[in-house]
């Protein structure tokens, strides 16, 4: 089995001079049938800055990128096996959830909800999971 990385359009990783990534990361990769996508910030694709107004708003745009992602990598929403969001605040649970239930409110992939110290850049959440290919 061999890893295939995804390239998603509009996450490009910024590179220093020599070419190295600034941070080695890749949003999504594949292999043996799942697709394993990266904490997922809630960067707004078409301007590339973090969405830093309020967390429902916040988890909306993460998810929406998780979703583009997936789409990228041959999956969906509805293949995803496992979610776990990091959140820069246990208060926030609730809203997160009102949010999260609109994109799976039957047959919810399994989660874990993580709350953090902070991030090194203005925002207070990021999603990641793990899904199976639309293949399978």
């Amino acid at each position: 089995m061999k890893k295939e990385i995804i390239e998603v359009p509009g996450f490009e990783m910024p590179t220093l001079p020599d070419g190295r990534p600034v941070v080695p990361i890749s949003m999504a990769t594949k292999a043996g049938g799942f697709i394993y996508v990266s904490g997922t910030p809630p960067i707004n694709r078409e301007t590339g800055e973090f969405e830093i107004s309020d967390i429902k708003n916040q988890t909306r745009q993460s998810i929406e990128n998780v979703k583009y992602i997936l789409e990228t990598a041959g999956s969906c929403l509805d293949n995803i096996l496992k979610v776990t969001i990091f959140c820069s605040n246990s208060g926030y649970f609730s809203q997160v959830n009102d949010v999260y239930r609109e994109y799976f409110f039957q047959d919810a992939p399994a989660r874990t909800f993580v709350t953090v110290g902070s991030w090194m850049m203005p925002f207070d959440l990021e999603i990641e999971c793990v899904a199976v290919e639309n293949s399978i």
